[in-house]
């Protein structure tokens, strides 16, 4: 017993040395900064993946949603890198239809899932806007996403840009924005149609009347729907944007994130409706599954 424990030992001793793989100190170093959260919000499976990516492949120290700026300081610092200027993601709903204002809709007895609505035609006449059921809602960790009147709205206030509502949105009308200001101005709508086609199924929808893109050079428009150029997007001169907002005749630029101390200002006297708790539920929650 004596020899065969120390031949053991002697095994492992060399297999040790044989098979030992140098781990750089800085990827520990890196996985320790990072939160772990593992949400997958900065591409990579999970927070050691990201970790390895900065170290071994130059990975960009910015990309930790859910760690935000204190984050990147300290990977930056552990890189002997400077940080430079970055703005933290965070969804956009390009829908803000909400149910009444949405025309043709038909009854839905399916599965009560946007993934599997999406695959029914007719389901309502507009087949670019939020569908309203909810997989934004069960794919965010954070409480930060909730269906409110048929459309997904989110809580800036809870939100950690992980960007698991935008992959999960099988109409991809959720895009993450560098928000560089706390209310980021955004496109409300994602129709591609024609503006007499977009009347037929949406009260509030884009008609594509280039109003937007004649008072700005922020706006372009492609296939009948304004984009607008985050690179050049200056939230301290909005001057020209302030009128093309103003000319929108649809009202579909909107200012969306945390309120300002303006809004709330504005906003003080008001009488708040109750507030309505989001019971979301599929018709798989009851379901005994066998087998």
């Amino acid at each position: 017993m004596t020899a065969l424990s120390v031949g053991a030992g002697v095994v492992l001793g060399w297999a040790k040395r044989k098979f030992h793989v140098d781990v750089d100190a800085r990827i520990e170093a890196v996985t320790a900064a990072l939160p772990g959260a593992n949400c997958g919000g900065c591409g990579f499976v999970g927070c050691a993946s990201y970790a390895e990516a900065v170290v071994e492949k130059g990975a960009a120290c910015t990309l930790c949603p859910v760690g935000g700026d204190a984050c990147a300081l300290a990977l930056s610092a552990i890189m002997g890198q400077d940080l430079k200027p970055s703005w933290p993601m965070r969804p956009v709903v390009h829908c803000r239809a909400t149910s009444a204002q949405r025309l043709k809709r038909s009854p839905y007895l399916g599965e009560k899932t946007c993934s599997a609505a999406n695959l029914i035609s007719g389901v309502q006449g507009c087949t670019y806007g939020c569908l309203g059921m909810g997989d934004c809602f069960t794919a965010c960790a954070f409480d930060a996403i909730h269906v409110v009147d048929g459309v997904a709205v989110v809580d800036y206030e809870a939100c950690t840009g992980c960007g698991a509502c935008a992959r999960v949105c099988p109409r991809n009308i959720i895009s993450m924005v560098p928000f560089k200001k706390d209310r980021m101005l955004v496109v409300g709508c994602s129709n591609k149609d024609f503006g007499k086609d977009v009347k037929a199924v949406c009260e509030v929808g884009c008609i594509g009347c280039k109003a937007c893109q004649k008072a700005s050079s922020l706006f372009q428009i492609e296939n009948n729907l304004p984009g607008i150029n985050y690179d050049q997007y200056d939230p301290e001169n909005m001057d020209a944007t302030q009128i093309a907002m103003e000319k929108c005749p649809m009202k579909g630029l909107i200012f969306v994130g945390k309120p300002t101390k303006k809004d709330l200002d504005a906003t003080r006297d008001e009488e708040l409706p109750v507030l309505v708790e989001v019971d979301f539920k599929t018709t798989v929650d009851d379901t005994q599954w066998k087998g």
